[in-house]
């Protein structure tokens, strides 16, 4: 201990002991083995795969076909407008999946005999678009629905298709709402019922921010699956970036397009995966997307 010119004692600087930076030096010298072992393995499997790739009979047909740098440059304004069509959809989607998936969840849980008609509707509505593929959905939506001519609404395939997004979406993000409200244990209910809050004060300022807080990682992860099944529109004839590929990919039978689509995807969902991953790791979900 040292005296401090104010009077006041402060600790000394704590200074590791020998045997302490010999356990560090051993830790970070296994650090760099565990690297430099992951690097050229990781050389080595990518090596032996590219070289049974390139040397394998139909590669040259198959770069052609597939992997066509003129065709790729060509295509990819096209596909990029109709990427930024899939973005809008996911974006205005997600906002409305998100309310409405609420709603249900709230719906779900409510308590007592004459909310029993709240929960039916949420567990049959669940049920029923949980089961439906998502496919069939869109197929039923988008093309029947505007045969039908109702007064007051749009009859475009992509304000379909988006419906069909929404009420596929939303049975199963109300689940995992509703599984997050669960798990707020009653005791926060009760106190918060003793401090004088009502039922819809105590589920708004107390339960539903721990409820979503808890299932924010799997809300996200529905996040990743809605901005790549956006693309599904296209079945509708929408020109989002699979049609835009398919229109592409139908002047001249080269699938480069498709390939080029699916790389402007994989470069919207793997941050999006990678956040989630780091997000769910900073609120303490225990291997949460593992480490590499």
């Amino acid at each position: 201990m040292t005296v401090a010119p104010n009077g006041a004692t402060t600790k000394d600087d704590w200074t590791p002991s020998t045997v302490e930076r010999e356990r560090a030096a051993y830790r970070a010298s296994r650090q760099r083995r565990s690297a430099l072992i992951a690097t050229l393995s990781t050389i080595v499997v990518l090596g032996v795969a590219g070289t049974l790739l390139v040397t394998s009979p139909g590669w040259a047909a198959v770069h052609e076909t597939f992997f066509n740098w003129e065709k790729a440059k060509e295509s990819f304004p096209d596909v990029l407008r109709g990427l930024w069509l899939n973005i809008r959809v996911m974006l205005i989607c997600g906002v409305v999946i998100l309310a409405w998936s609420m709603l249900l969840a709230v719906m779900r849980t409510l308590r007592g005999p004459v909310f029993f008609p709240f929960r039916m509707f949420a567990v049959v509505y669940t049920d029923l678009f949980r089961g439906l593929p998502l496919l069939l959905l869109l197929l039923l939506l988008g093309f029947g629905m505007p045969a039908l001519g109702l007064q007051g609404l749009p009859d475009t395939s992509i304000f379909w298709g988006g419906v069909a997004l929404v009420l596929s979406y939303s049975a199963y993000v109300a689940e995992v709402l509703r599984a997050g409200i669960e798990s707020v244990h009653p005791s926060q209910r009760a106190a918060a019922r003793s401090l004088g809050l009502g039922y819809g004060q105590t589920l708004r300022f107390v339960v539903m921010p721990q409820a979503v807080r808890r299932v924010i990682p799997a809300l996200m992860n529905d996040l990743v699956s809605l901005q790549k099944d956006s693309g599904l529109i296209a079945v509708l004839g929408v020109v989002d970036a699979i049609k835009a590929a398919q229109i592409s990919t139908a002047v001249d039978f080269n699938f480069t397009p498709y390939v080029v689509a699916g790389f402007l995807f994989v470069c919207l969902t793997v941050p999006m995966a990678r956040f989630t991953d780091w997000y769910a790791r900073k609120q303490g979900f225990q291997g949460a997307g593992g480490t590499l």
